[in-house]
């Protein structure tokens, strides 16, 4: 009897879910926090905290409710409560990208996944690469034409590249790409740029996936990488995190020496040791993740250093272990927060981004 009751109701929430209004993405979970601004007073605030990406918990229905009456339910009944948030929440998200893709997405390779946030709903888990072959470690991300999606897998050793509904599409890169890490996307060519951290090079193929050239070599020289992870091109300029030698390499579209160096080793706040996401925004200024120090590092558009954002902690605009980095069209700056399980969000407010923290 007790069974019965149990389908009874499972079927009761169930029916009451197909009625229920979609809910829909909110960055801040927690509308209730503290607004946090930088730099400090009593300077002009040049960035606000917009928010935080965590997974099903940014979705919310009409009214403001994190979760519905009816799924709670139906996850009591169905015993589905810590499984599901095993699946539906980031656990080590490293990078991620909204350009092109009606969505934001960010690759998890704690999770061995792809989360693709739509504007309502709830987030979509992709785990497959290829047919049955899941995800091993997704890394750099970007979107196609059609909103298709580009992932790199550093363990795998190619680019998967899915249709807008997550189904395998081609492998790019395979018995070429070595350790591929970040992923870019010149849009007005056509052209794949895959940092090939093992290989100590950036590739850069075309439109059929094929081997077009290569950038740089291992070495300290400009114009040389040493392990190069994050990747970002806008206004033609391609922006390569030269993680071992603890600087940003530009390079003007089919150059083979960089333009601009920005960085430079050392251990003083706004120098680089373990540099990895790299981004720009509509005022030119360069973003640069310094991982080892657990900062966001502001330069402006000729490499002069700014602002430092965070320290570690899991406080607002802090950070533990962060990876990679990107800037929507409305200059919003999201920070993969690795071993928080998070996306910070920040927006940029325009000016000159000078200041202290």
């Amino acid at each position: 009897m007790l069974a019965w009751t149990g389908l009874a109701a499972a079927a009761a929430v169930l029916a009451a879910c197909a009625s229920e209004p979609p809910r829909h993405l909110r960055l801040d979970p927690d509308p209730a926090r503290e607004m946090r601004t930088w730099p400090s007073a009593p300077e002009v605030p040049r960035y606000r905290h917009e928010g935080t990406l965590l997974g099903e918990m940014n979705y919310v229905a009409p009214g403001g409710a994190a979760k519905p009456a009816w799924r709670a339910a139906l996850e009591w009944v169905a015993g589905l409560g810590e499984s599901r948030d095993a699946v539906d929440e980031l656990l080590r998200p490293s990078g991620g990208t909204s350009e092109g893709c009606g969505r934001i997405v960010v690759s998890d390779p704690g999770r061995g996944a792809v989360f693709a946030f739509a504007a309502e709903g709830g987030p979509e888990v992709l785990e497959f690469a290829a047919g049955a072959r899941r995800f091993s470690s997704p890394t750099g991300i970007a979107c196609g034409p059609g909103r298709s999606l580009l992932v790199a897998d550093s363990a795998l050793g190619y680019v998967v590249e899915l249709d807008d509904k997550g189904v395998f599409r081609r492998r790019i890169g395979a018995g070429v790409l070595e350790r591929p890490t970040g992923l870019a996307l010149d849009r007005e060519r056509g052209e794949l740029y895959v940092a090939d951290t093992a290989s100590h090079d950036v590739k850069v193929f075309d439109a059929q996936g094929r081997l077009l050239r290569r950038i740089g070599r291992r070495g300290e020289a400009e114009g040389e990488f040493n392990f190069p992870t994050h990747l970002w091109f806008r206004a033609g300029e391609l922006y390569v995190s030269d993680t071992m030698n603890g600087r940003v390499q530009v390079f003007a579209r089919g150059a083979q020496l960089p333009r601009l160096v920005v960085g430079a080793r050392g251990l003083f706040v706004g120098q680089l040791v373990r540099p990895k996401g790299v981004a720009t925004d509509s005022a030119g200024n360069i973003y640069v993740v310094e991982s080892y120090y657990d900062h966001l590092l502001v330069f402006d558009r000729e490499g002069r250093f700014l602002l430092p954002i965070g320290g570690l902690g899991r406080d607002a605009g802090q950070f533990y272990l962060p990876a990679g980095l990107w800037v929507d069209e409305r200059d919003r700056v999201f920070v993969a927060d690795m071993f928080n399980g998070r996306v910070v969000v920040l927006q940029f407010l325009g000016g000159e981004a000078d200041g202290q923290p």
